[in-house]
């Protein structure tokens, strides 16, 4: 279903009675322990040495757009990170207090078995995908952004600054790439193998694995396993999760558990909500024919106004030549008349010269 659908379709307060409790439902009361055959991720945060190449293959797989700074200044991890909606996952540097090399962990959608963003969404706008990722379709998102309040790990970046079609923006754990059976672009690039894609259940394993052969390397804790039901995305570290700017006060209880008294009354904020959405979408879309029309006026009127500026300049530069090309024919005429007396005077004077000859050649005849 399209946006603009679902907002015609529920578009009216009295279809929200109409609504049978199988709304809820769909939102998501009932336990869901995860797709067996699922795919992950495993993170070891030993072997990571934030190089940040996972940043750059995520962008350019997900082709977002380019960060001020290059993904070879690893100057941005001075500051701790997060992800928004142009930077999928990000890399954070944690310095020990008691003097210990740094530990670099990074950060992404970690693809729930229970997502809380999906559960809370009302048009299933996020999908839990057979192949472990959590998906988001932003043909039917009507922009509550109740996914981003319910995120347990404040994933979801809203597009802010796209004022007509935003989106909510994550990780995507590159879906379309494990449908083609490729690795996720952060996997495939990472030179030190601190990433791991592979069946959930044999990541699990592998973690415990590596745990149990180098006891003093990790801490006897699978992060992900468990937490809030458990996520695609898991985690093996040696330094405490909490330092390295994971939460660990979120327990086991998946957010669907949760949130079942609150999603009991979905009905009522689908019935409610369109009716709010529809008078928003009318007060948008009026703002936006005002916009546009005002952007056409002062188009026009810029063009007119350039027009005339143009026009203006022509006649002044015609003027400017006829002037010009009068002096230049008063220079001409001036310069013939010049011509023509210095001309005269030269005659005269050779008239005269002529006249003085004859003149002395009379007188000597005479003397003789």
């Amino acid at each position: 279903m399209q946006r603009r659908t679902f907002l015609k379709l529920i578009g009216s307060a009295g279809l929200g009675a109409a609504l049978p409790a199988a709304t809820a439902k769909a939102a998501g009361n009932k336990a869901f322990t995860g797709y067996p055959d699922a795919m992950g991720v495993l993170f070891d945060a030993t072997k990571c040495i934030g190089c940040r190449k996972c940043e750059a293959a995520c962008n350019e797989v997900n082709e977002l757009p380019k960060p001020e700074k290059p993904f070879d200044d690893l100057s941005v991890m001075n500051a701790k990170r997060r992800t928004d909606a142009k930077t999928y996952t990000v890399v954070n540097k944690f310095v020990p207090v008691d003097g210990r090399p740094p530990v670099f962990a990074k950060t992404q959608c970690n693809h729930c078995q229970e997502p809380a963003c999906a559960s809370a969404c009302f048009v299933k706008a996020f999908t839990k995908t057979p192949e472990g990722a959590v998906v988001y379709d932003a043909s039917v998102c009507v922009g509550c952004r109740y996914c981003m309040v319910a995120c347990p790990f404040s994933v979801p970046a809203y597009e802010y600054d796209e004022p007509l079609t935003p989106r909510v923006m994550k990780c995507t754990m590159c879906h379309p790439r494990i449908l083609e059976g490729k690795l996720p672009g952060c996997v495939e690039i990472c030179p030190k193998q601190a990433l791991l894609f592979g069946k959930r259940s044999d990541l699990i394993k592998t973690a415990w694995e590596r745990i149990g052969n180098e006891p003093g390397r990790y801490l006897p804790h699978v992060y992900g396993e468990k937490e809030m039901g458990g996520t695609n995305w898991l985690y093996i570290s040696g330094a405490p999760f909490q330092q390295i700017g994971m939460r660990e006060d979120l327990g086991n209880t998946p957010a669907p558990e949760l949130t079942s008294g609150a999603l009991a009354a979905v009905p009522v904020v689908v019935g409610l909500w369109p009716v709010l959405l529809t008078g928003i979408y009318a007060v948008s879309k009026r703002k936006d024919r005002v916009a546009k029309e005002e952007r056409e006026a002062a188009v026009a009127e810029a063009v007119t106004a350039a027009k005339e500026k143009a026009a203006a300049k022509l006649a002044d530069e015609l003027k400017k030549a006829e002037a010009a090309g009068k002096r230049l024919a008063d220079a001409e005429a001036r310069k013939a008349v010049e011509a023509y007396k210095q001309e005269l005077e030269e005659k005269a004077k050779a008239a005269a010269a002529a006249a003085d000859e004859s003149g002395d050649e009379s007188a000597d005849e005479k003397k003789e």
